[in-house]
C-alpha cells in the first residue's frame, strides 16, 4: 500500500492554491505538501471516491460547478471540464449511488450529477432538488441555504442540512434525481450547518451555526427518520458575539465528537455517552490558527483547516480524554477543507 495522503481544498480568490495533495506520516500525523492544482476557482469542499483514485471538488462561486480530479499521482489532474450545478455557491459535495451531490448554499438546492464508470462526471447535472422555507433570523434565514449533503451510514438515504430553514431533509434517489422523503424541523433560529453520524449509525449530531450547540438526533435507517432529542452547547460560556460554529466530526471509535467554532478560534471536545444518545462538553482548546472552517479525524490525530491564518494544523489526540494537543502545521493559504485518503 502506498503512503496515505490528505486532500486540502482552499479559496483561490483569497490566495489559496486550489486543491492540494499532501503526504500523511502515520506515526506523527504530519502533512507534507506534494502538489496542487488551481484549475477550478474556489474548490472549497472535497469528496474522495471509495477507490481513492478520483477526487471531487465544488467550485464555490456564484455560477456554481463541480469537478473531478484524478489523484493517482502527487498532483491533482483535472478529469474533464467542470460541470455546472444549476445552483449558486455550492458549499459541500457528497457521493451516493453512482452520483455526485452538491449542496448549493446560495440557491438553497441540492444538485445530482451522474458519475461514469471511470470516475469522471457526466457532461450535465441530472436533477436539481430545490428546498423551500425560511427561518426567523432576519439576515441569514430569509430563504433556504442548503449547507451539506451526504449519504446516511446505511447507504439508503441522502441527508441534506439546510441552515436557512432550520431543518434536515431526507431524500431518496430515483431515476437520477432526489425525491423528498421526510423533513425534520429543528429549533427555530438554530441554523443547522453540518451533520456527523455516530459510527454505529443510530445517532446523528447536527452542528448549529446560529447557536453554538449540537442537536443530538436519533436516526432510524429503516424508516429514514431523524428525531431530535436534545441540544448540547459546544462552548463553555455564552459568547459575546456570533460564534459561527463550522465543522463537526466523530471519532472512528465513536467515543468522541469534535467541533470547530470560528468566532472563538477553538476546537471543542464532546464525550459520547449512553451509546451515542448523549454528548457531554469536556473541553475547548485553541484551534492552532484563525477561523477554523473544517475538521478531519483519523485514529489518533485531528486536522483543522484554519482559513484566515492559512494553515492546516494537526493534533495528537489523548486516547482517554479525546483532548487534542497541537503537534504541527502546514501552510495552506485560505484553507477550507481536509479529506483523508
Amino acid at each position: 500500500m502506498g503512503q496515505r495522503r490528505a486532500f486540502i481544498g482552499s479559496f483561490t480568490a483569497a490566495g489559496g492554491p486550489g486543491v492540494l495533495v499532501a503526504a500523511v506520516d502515520d506515526d506523527s500525523g504530519a502533512l507534507t505538501a506534494l502538489g496542487a492544482a488551481d484549475d477550478v476557482p474556489d474548490p472549497s469542499y472535497l469528496a474522495l471516491a471509495a477507490d481513492g483514485n478520483t477526487l471531487y471538488a465544488v467550485s464555490e462561486t456564484a455560477a456554481g460547478a463541480v469537478a473531478a480530479y484524478s489523484v493517482t499521482g502527487d498532483k491533482p489532474e483535472l478529469a474533464g471540464p467542470p460541470v455546472p450545478v444549476g445552483g449558486s455557491g455550492p458549499t459541500h459535495v457528497g457521493l451516493f449511488a453512482g452520483h455526485v451531490l452538491t449542496a448549493n448554499y446560495g440557491s438553497g438546492s441540492v444538485t445530482t450529477v451522474p458519475v461514469r464508470a471511470d470516475g469522471t462526471l457526466a457532461t450535465a447535472a441530472s436533477h436539481v432538488f430545490q428546498h423551500t422555507g425560511s427561518g426567523p433570523h432576519p439576515a441569514r434565514q430569509r430563504v433556504p441555504h442548503a449547507h451539506q449533503v451526504q449519504p446516511d451510514p446505511s447507504g439508503r438515504w441522502v441527508v441534506c442540512v439546510d441552515l436557512g430553514t432550520d431543518s434536515v431533509r431526507v431524500a431518496a434517489l430515483r431515476d437520477g434525481g432526489l425525491v423528498a422523503h421526510r423533513e425534520t424541523a429543528l429549533r427555530p433560529g438554530c441554523g443547522p450547518r453540518h451533520l456527523a453520524f455516530h459510527p454505529a449509525g443510530s445517532y446523528a449530531y447536527v452542528l448549529n451555526e446560529l447557536a453554538p450547540t449540537v442537536t443530538v438526533c436519533r436516526w432510524d435507517a429503516a424508516e429514514g427518520f431523524l428525531t431530535p432529542l436534545r441540544e448540547t452547547p459546544v462552548l463553555q460560556g455564552a459568547p459575546d458575539a456570533d460564534a459561527y460554529p463550522s465543522g463537526i466530526v466523530a471519532s472512528p471509535d465513536g467515543r468522541f465528537v469534535w467541533t470547530a467554532t470560528r468566532g472563538q478560534d477553538v476546537v471543542s471536545v464532546l464525550a459520547v455517552d449512553d451509546a451515542g444518545a448523549t454528548l457531554r462538553l469536556v473541553a475547548t482548546v485553541p484551534c492552532g490558527g484563525h477561523w477554523p472552517r473544517a475538521l478531519a479525524a483519523s485514529d489518533g490525530f485531528l486536522y483543522v483547516a484554519n482559513e484566515r491564518s492559512g494553515d492546516v494544523t494537526w493534533f495528537a489526540l489523548d486516547p482517554d480524554t479525546g483532548i487534542p494537543r497541537r503537534t504541527g502545521a502546514i501552510e495552506v493559504p485560505a484553507a477550507s477543507c481536509v479529506v483523508l485518503g
